[in-house]
């Protein structure tokens, strides 16, 4: 399979497709607090692998798709995302040699930065969280990096998309 051809981009659209729908997924309340970012845990990986073809723009349609999915201020996951997404792109060099576990601390750090911009715009319009088990979202998500890393890395090298 040729991994320049249209397939290759629809890899990389399922996959993000598929966080989408898990950002979503109904949760009971005490494990929503929890709920990993599965749309940033999937746009720091491609942005990891394949920074030429996944970055800013991709970002903000993503932002764009999850706000209007999950019923929040237009443009508030658009530029947790975008800043997410702008800090791998600046960091994927160093990311790509890093051990697992620094890179479920970097992983930490992005996901915690795109909790604190929602929280952020989410204060300015009065529904903040009051405590600070708004960052639970990054720890699970930093555990969880290990998982996604090599799921989608599995898709990517089956499908050949470079």
């Amino acid at each position: 399979m040729d991994g320049q051809g249209a397939h290759a981009y629809w890899v990389i659209v399922f996959t993000f497709f598929t966080a989408m729908v898990l950002a979503v997924l109904p949760l009971p309340a005490w494990l929503a607090w929890g709920r990993p970012e599965w749309v940033a845990l999937t746009l720091i990986y491609w942005v990891i692998a394949l920074p030429h073809r996944v970055g800013i723009t991709t970002a903000v349609l993503l932002g764009i798709l999850l706000d209007v999915s999950e019923g929040a201020v237009i443009g508030q996951n658009a530029f947790a995302l975008v800043s997410v997404a702008l800090l791998a792109l600046l960091l994927y060099q160093r990311l790509r040699v890093f051990s697992l576990w620094q890179q479920s601390a970097v992983v930490f750090v992005l996901v915690g930065i795109n909790q604190m911009v929602c929280q952020w715009v989410q204060s300015l319009e009065g529904a903040g969280a009051q405590t600070m088990l708004f960052l639970l979202p990054a720890v699970s998500s930093a555990l969880l990096w290990p998982f996604v890393l090599h799921s989608l890395r599995g898709l990517r090298r089956y499908y050949q998309v470079s």
